[in-house]
């Protein structure tokens, strides 16, 4: 049998392709596939490194952070400092912008990431993630600041996740095709596993956390009833609802056998336009999903073309089979303009002990 690349010689493959490449980006890249073997480390030892409960403090985003989220922040970083490929770095868990030490040189690339997503799920050994965005830095700029990093998503150089769970694998875009290596923990190496992921444009699949149902717009409302009732409502067929509170598994799940994501815009916090974070959450989810062929949306624009105003930036996501997300965003675009006719479910109508049948 053949043997199947590693990570490392499929992106050195990559690198050959461009006759002008230096080798900075694979060197980056090795890096994050480094600090992902460490993180899937620590969360394989679990209880018996004592790396379970809440530490601390509270991250920027005022979220309770994990001892894990702690951990999993300072292993990116420190793997990803020293190399000369980072000029910055942006992180969930920090504020402002991680400048690299001066005794380290500085690189052409700008990395974001979410260090440990889903780290709710920690303690109770359900799968967590990491996700990744990288960036270049403008010519010429020697101090990277905020400002370098508040580009759309189109900019993107590559973006993916690893997903810590029964086995860990590492997903990733370099904006021609997704691809998914598997970690040999016989050998320590990312194993091409899952070469060209494509997401059917169909799915009876949906992932949602109903708890908020009371907030939803109006066209999320539609699409949920429509999809709950089944093979007696307008979509003739019937659904299967999800919910794993983890982005990386729900996006994981949508690469592997299709489906959907939605964690839209609502009212529970009028302050927040969204729940996900734009730069290290939503803009490389939405890459990954894009060039497997599915499509990813805001509601009312493609995420990828959102212009970031801030580092930490949230925006609603809407992510997954081609058709379902452009029949959500055609339900907003209606909804907007004021002609949509919402179909009703008894799952949305109003309740009460005197109403007569």
């Amino acid at each position: 049998m053949p043997l199947k690349s590693t990570l490392t010689e499929f992106i050195i493959g990559e690198q050959r392709k461009y006759s002008h490449a230096t080798g900075g980006f694979t060197a980056l890249l090795n890096d994050i596939r480094l600090a992902c073997k460490r993180i899937s480390y620590l969360i394989g030892k679990g209880a018996l490194a004592g790396v379970h409960g809440a530490a601390a403090g509270e991250n920027i985003q005022g979220e309770r952070q994990m001892k894990l989220d702690v951990m999993a922040n300072d292993i990116f970083l420190r793997t990803n400092e020293w190399g000369g490929n980072v000029g910055a770095m942006v992180s969930e868990e920090l504020e402002a912008v991680y400048a690299i030490p001066p005794q380290h040189p500085r690189g052409r690339y700008l990395l974001a990431f979410d260090p440990l997503d889903g780290s709710s799920n920690i303690d109770v050994n359900v799968t967590v993630g990491s996700i990744f965005s990288v960036l270049r830095c403008a010519e010429g700029v020697a101090e990277p600041a905020a400002r370098d990093f508040l580009q759309p998503g189109t900019e993107q150089v590559c973006a993916g996740y690893a997903i810590y769970g029964p086995t860990t694998m590492l997903v990733l875009t370099l904006g021609h095709g997704v691809h998914g290596f598997t970690l040999d923990r016989e050998i320590g190496e990312f194993i091409l596993s899952h070469p060209d992921l494509r997401i059917p444009a169909e799915t009876s699949e949906f992932a949602i956390n109903a708890s908020n149902q009371r907030f939803w717009e109006p066209p999320v409302k539609r699409y949920v009833s429509e999809c709950l009732a089944g093979r007696s409502g307008p979509r003739a067929k019937d659904f299967n609802m999800r919910w794993i509170a983890s982005f990386v598994a729900e996006v994981h799940r949508i690469l592997m056998r299709g489906g959907l994501f939605m964690y839209p815009k609502d009212s529970k916090d009028p302050a927040k336009a969204g729940r996900l974070r734009l730069l290290y959450e939503a803009n490389p989810m939405a890459f990954l999903v894009e060039q497997a062929g599915g499509a990813a949306t805001t509601g009312r624009g493609r995420i990828l073309e959102v212009a970031p105003d801030g580092l930490h930036q949230r925006v609603p996501v809407i992510l997954g089979s081609k058709d379902e997300v452009e029949r959500i965003a055609r339900y907003h675009g209606e909804h907007d303009r004021g002609v949509d006719q919402p179909f009703t479910s008894p799952l949305f109508n109003e309740r009460s002990l005197f109403v007569q049948p």
